[in-house]
């Protein structure tokens, strides 16, 4: 059964409509690694209703692409869900269907695992199927791995009962359908009864909409399963529709449901200041030069500062900083609206300069509003001597772009990983590579329209972190890119946020540590985190190769 409500929120420029829903289940094969040092997972760790996402392209044609839904999982099985998929591609742009009974799922003793679902109506010739690794019982990383499709996401245990309550700061990004040029928004809203009101800002494509830099007011109404109301203002991007699922009273996941393009992203409960300290950032998207990705350290002052010791690095299509570039800036509220303009010094490239923020219990949602084009990201306030920890288990989601040579292409490339710090034995190797000192060990997956690869081998070192929380790593493995160096940031000492730094692939992502006994969300999952996936898009079937270098 689903349970379905509706939030129709009239924009000054659109109108949300959001739904609620419960549902599905599926499985399939495996190869497994090794068990993290905390213990061994099992089928047991996926049991329940879990709210799953996925965002990327469509393989057949390179359009946008987003899945939103939900599973109901118990022994290895699947018995229904919901599903709402969002593609240009389809004959009806969206689909909308409950997940049918019969689905399967397995999972490794390391945490990795593959669901497959069947549903009627689907638009492709053969059912779908997501690759995840599980932080828990509660959290995982995503991606799609049928052939269908590809990209990148989450998984999460739904509270039963869960509904939209109080305020919230919300980030989504996708792309729009008539010209798949990447678009953005994000904003705050409050719900009170039946009745919704906050503000929004958006870029689409580098075009900003922020009402005189105040943010567009923001209205609406919560209606019942059934009696939804779409409302429409002559927005310039007509009317926006979205089914909302809540995964608790603080967390909300969307997706767009209309002809107009594929938003897609969550809500967090809204907070009304910017953290004081060191924050650590990532951001994603697109500049002049191409496909963009930048990361590192924010310390704020509490009083509107951004002060020294605030440090960038960065992967402007495939030139990478070498070192983390200094910056500052200053945060201003907009009147007591918990909405924060950012202007920066010395951030690079130097067009990205100014930025909207929106506190939220998931980070500070981030979105830039200069004319350098479109990116968006979030930042999360450090804990005080946060460190990575050796010998622990960790799962990998990232998600980006890959210069494929051979076909004189830049494709999109999502990964899902396991592994394991200072594995047994110290020493590795792979692809005539050995490691023997700080070593990660573990299994990756990839899925790209360039080709995919399931059960890798991964080998490789880590440094750090240092005074800052800053991480470096990096891993061999017989992927398109062959493997990954990143640069990371700890947020709690479990959760790292990273950028990738080759020079042939760019992309965002992050690492948790894994827990399979953890016995309540709040256990599981301390911090609340929202990762915002890139907004990189093909703009047609695939981007000829002008956006890395």
């Amino acid at each position: 059964m689903s349970l379905r409500s509706a939030l129709a929120l009239l924009l000054a420029l659109s109108a949300f409509t959001f739904l609620a829903a419960c549902g599905g289940n599926n499985g399939a094969g495996v190869t497994e690694g090794q068990c993290p040092p905390s213990g061994c997972f099992s089928q047991s760790n996926l049991n329940g209703t879990y709210v799953f996402t996925v965002s990327g392209e469509d393989l057949s044609t390179g359009d946008p692409y987003a899945v939103l839904g939900t599973i109901n999982a118990s022994s290895g099985t699947i018995s229904g869900g919901t599903i709402d998929m969002n593609d240009p591609n389809f004959s009806s742009a969206v689909i909308a269907a409950p997940i049918s009974s019969g689905g399967t799922y397995t999972i490794g003793s390391d945490g990795r695992g593959v669901f497959t679902i069947n549903f009627s109506g689907n638009p492709f010739n053969s059912a779908l199927s997501f690759d995840f690794v599980l932080q828990n019982d509660f959290h995982g990383l995503v991606i799609e791995r049928d052939g269908n499709a590809t990209g990148s996401g989450t998984i999460d245990s739904q509270t039963a009962g869960a509904t939209a309550s109080g305020s919230y700061a919300f980030s989504f990004s996708g792309a729009t359908f008539s010209n798949t040029d990447p678009f953005a928004t994000v904003g705050n809203f409050t719900v009170s009864g039946t009745s919704i009101a906050g503000l929004e800002d958006f870029n689409a494509n580098g075009v900003i909409l922020t009402n005189s830099n105040a943010g567009y007011a923001l209205t609406g109404t919560v209606s019942a399963e059934g009696t939804a109301t779409t409302l429409t203002t002559g927005s310039s991007f007509d009317t926006l529709t979205f089914d909302v699922f809540p995964i608790d009273g603080s967390h909300l996941k969307f997706i767009e449901v209309d002809s107009v393009g594929d938003l897609s992203g969550d809500a967090f409960s809204e907070s009304t200041t910017i953290p004081t300290g060191n924050l650590s950032f990532t951001l994603a998207g697109e500049v002049s030069d191409g496909i963009f990705a930048a990361g590192g350290i924010i310390v704020t002052n509490g009083s509107g500062g951004i002060v020294s010791g605030s440090g960038e690095d960065y992967n402007a299509a495939g030139t990478v900083s070498s070192v983390p570039e200094p910056f500052t800036g200053t945060y201003t509220e907009t009147g007591s609206t918990a909405r924060f303009t950012v202007a920066l010094s010395g951030f690079s490239p130097s067009a990205v300069s100014t930025f909207v923020a929106y506190p939220s219990s998931g980070g500070v949602f981030l979105m830039e509003t200069d004319t350098a084009e479109i990116t968006t990201g979030a930042a999360y306030a450090q804990t005080s001597g946060a460190t990575f920890a050796a010998s622990q288990g960790y799962g990998l989601n990232l998600s980006g772009e890959v210069d494929d040579q051979s076909a004189d292409e830049v494709l999109e490339v999502d990964d899902i990983a396991e592994f394991a710090s200072a594995a047994s034995g110290t020493s590795c190797s792979v692809n005539g590579n050995t490691y023997s000192s700080d070593t990660v060990v573990g299994v990756t997956d990839e899925n790209s329209p360039g080709g995919s690869t399931y059960g890798q081998a991964l080998c490789g070192q880590y440094s750090g972190p240092d005074s800052t929380g800053r991480l470096g790593a990096f891993y061999d493995a017989n992927t398109l890119n062959g493997g990954v160096s990143m640069i990371a940031y700890t947020v709690d000492g479990t959760t790292f946020p990273f950028i990738e730094t080759d020079t042939g692939q760019v992309s965002t992502g992050v690492f948790f540590e894994q827990n399979p006994s953890a016995t309540s969300p709040s256990i599981a999952k301390a911090h609340a985190m929202f990762v915002p996936q890139p907004l990189i898009h093909p703009h047609g079937a695939n981007q000829k190769k002008q956006t890395l270098k």
